[in-house]
């Protein structure tokens, strides 16, 4: 008796697992994929100029920061293709930094100094067609925020530290949004 109940556990587990991976064959062909990988854009848009952003805030060299790391966040994907100028493109990502902030939330034992800091971004952004002007993907009031830990034993600029810690999630998050059409 007690050989027919592991029996029937092990076709119940079998069973379960057999069901588990019918549900994530089928999950994938009905359009599920990896975030940032897909794209709502049109399929002839593949050369892109990314603009220099316009710094609008007092910190020196965000602009220049974010402009590169976002360059380097097309070049992660092989459908597209970064020109050096917006007449060799089919599109061009254009914006301005507005606010570039960074607030402790977190304090450490050391001396009372922060040990993580919220860093927030805001940007107004827009993609369009070179050949006609049309806008493709625009967000006026675009705001990125994320918190990084930093050692609060170091008397640097954390600024700077910040805006590298920040540069490349920035710019992964607009191209992504820009790529999905959010």
């Amino acid at each position: 008796m007690r050989g027919d109940t592991r029996g029937v556990q092990r076709i119940s587990r079998i069973a379960r697992s057999l069901a588990v991976l019918a549900l994530a064959a089928a999950a994938g062909g009905c359009g599920y994929g990896l975030v940032g990988r897909t794209s709502s854009l049109p399929p002839d848009i593949i050369n892109i100029y990314v603009s220099p952003l316009e710094n609008k805030t007092l910190r020196q060299q965000v602009d220049l920061i974010l402009t590169q790391a976002i360059g380097e966040e097309f070049l992660r994907r092989p459908r597209f293709k970064l020109v050096n100028n917006a007449l060799e493109a089919d599109a061009v990502l254009r914006g301005s930094i507005n606010g570039f902030h960074v607030r402790p939330v977190l304090f450490g034992a050391a001396e009372g100094r922060a040990s993580e800091y919220e860093i927030v971004v805001t940007a107004s952004m827009d993609f369009r067609r070179t050949d006609n002007d049309e806008v493709l993907w625009e967000q006026p009031y675009y705001s990125f925020s994320e918190q990084y830990e930093f050692d609060e034993t170091e008397l640097i600029d954390l600024e700077d530290i910040a805006i590298e810690s920040v540069s490349q999630d920035f710019a992964q998050t607009i191209v992504i949004d820009l790529l999905e059409g959010f």
